[in-house]
C-alpha cells in the first residue's frame, strides 16, 4: 500500500476536482474508503500496475456514486415528500456535474460498447494515460485515443439531453 498510496491520493484528488466546492468527502477519506473496499475482496489477483489502478478507478467511481445518491437522498428528506410554496422564490444553482448522471450515462454507454466505458471509467476516474489504458485492456494506444474520442461525443451528447440520432 505504501507504494502506491501517493498515486491513489492523486486520482482520488481528480475525481473531487470535478465535484462542486462543498463537497463532503475528501481525497484521504476516499483513498480509505476504496482501500477498505479492496482489503474487502477475495484475495487480488492484479495482473499489472494499470489493472490495479483500472479496479481502484471502478471503486473510487461507485464510492462518488455512492457518496452522491446519499447526499440527494438527506436532500431530497429521504423519501419525505415537500412542495416548494412559492417557485419564484427559487435562485438558480451553479450548474455543477451531477456524478449521479455521469454515472447513468456511463452505464448506458456501457451496455452500448463495453470497451468505451471502460475507457471512460480508466481514463476520467482513473486518471489513466492512453498507453497505460491500453496496457489494462489489452489494446492499441489507437483504439484506446480512437474509442476515447467517441466514448466522450456520446457523453457529452446524453449529459446534454440531445436528441440521439
Amino acid at each position: 500500500m505504501p507504494l502506491v498510496y501517493a498515486e491513489l491520493r492523486r486520482m482520488a484528488s481528480r475525481h473531487l476536482r470535478g465535484e462542486r466546492g462543498d463537497h463532503t468527502l475528501q481525497s484521504t477519506a476516499l483513498v480509505h474508503e476504496a482501500y477498505l473496499r479492496l482489503a474487502g475482496q477475495d484475495p487480488p489477483q492484479w495482473q499489472n500496475r494499470a489493472h490495479f489502478f483500472a479496479i481502484a478507478a471502478r471503486l473510487m467511481r461507485q464510492i462518488l456514486v455512492d457518496h452522491a445518491r446519499s447526499r440527494d437522498a438527506k436532500k431530497r428528506g429521504n423519501g419525505v415528500c415537500t412542495l416548494a410554496l412559492d417557485e419564484t422564490i427559487a435562485l438558480p444553482q451553479k450548474v455543477n456535474m451531477d456524478v449521479i448522471d455521469l454515472d447513468k450515462a456511463l452505464t448506458e454507454l456501457s451496455e452500448l460498447d463495453e470497451q468505451q466505458g471502460r475507457i471512460v471509467e480508466l481514463r476520467f476516474f482513473g486518471g489513466l494515460t492512453i498507453e497505460d489504458t491500453s496496457e489494462a485492456l489489452g489494446v492499441s494506444p489507437a483504439t484506446v485515443k480512437r474509442d476515447w474520442l467517441i466514448a466522450r461525443a456520446w457523453l457529452l451528447r446524453a449529459m446534454t439531453g440531445e436528441a440521439q440520432a
